[in-house]
């Protein structure tokens, strides 16, 4: 028996039905300093790990050519739940295997919801995230940044939300798709003791830490500071 000629995800489909993945890149040309020479990809499993041969000139004006490795799981979403007149935010924890084997003690992160948007656009994937992981029906969605979020090798680009939530928005068991692997704790925490959590240690996850500052600094959670200008010492 023969394998089909080819390379998967190129050629011709790969597990996913996709094809063309060394074509992603190669027609950029936003940049003037940088000018894309090859495309190869290294890995096609359920994401795709792409190596990108391409030109670039230094402050100085010469070129030299360059190799960067970019993995491309699509991009993504997440949010922060909160309750301002309880002051409490709806958190997750679950495992995370990455973070087990890189020296996490048990791998259990406490999160914000996040998912990736698949073909969704970000407002209507991280309402389907929030559903389908806390059980909450959102209402009225604050954007509050969008951030590459390790951008030396991961194309990844996450939209982050902020959303009140009331006791009454619980509409559902939350959880995540058992049919997906996931198996998600709701945790509704004060959000003094979340943000002591990112103090210590016990929230180590960085999309969490950033909203969970947001939200001290200036979301719902920000104390109003003296006029700017008007000093605060005494003389």
């Amino acid at each position: 028996m023969t394998s089909e000629p080819g390379r998967p995800g190129v050629d011709r489909p790969d597990g996913r039905g996709r094809t063309a993945l060394d074509r992603v890149g190669r027609d950029l040309a936003r940049n003037p300093g940088v000018v894309i020479r090859d495309v190869e990809v290294t890995s096609d499993g359920w994401h795709v790990l792409r190596r990108t041969t391409f030109d670039y000139r230094r402050a100085d004006g010469t070129w030299e050519t360059q190799q960067r490795e970019t993995y491309d799981r699509g991009n993504g979403a997440t949010i922060l739940l909160y309750d301002r007149s309880r002051r409490t935010v709806l958190l997750t924890r679950q495992f995370r295997f990455p973070a087990y084997v890189n020296d996490h003690p048990d791998g259990m992160l406490v999160e914000a919801a996040a998912g990736l948007l698949d073909d969704d656009d970000p407002e209507t994937a991280i309402r389907r995230e929030t559903s389908e992981e806390l059980g909450v029906t959102i209402r009225q969605l604050e954007h509050v940044y969008d951030v590459y979020m390790s951008p030396g090798s991961v194309t990844e680009r996450v939209h982050f939300y902020a959303a009140a939530y009331t006791p009454a928005d619980r509409t559902g068991a939350g959880g995540g798709l058992a049919a997906d692997g996931e198996e998600i704790e709701i945790l509704e925490l004060s959000f003094d003791d979340a943000l002591e959590m990112t103090r210590d240690g016990r929230i180590a996850d960085g999309k969490t830490i950033m909203l969970l500052s947001w939200a001290a600094l200036h979301g719902p959670f920000a104390q109003p500071g003296p006029a700017r200008g008007v000093p605060t010492g005494h003389h």
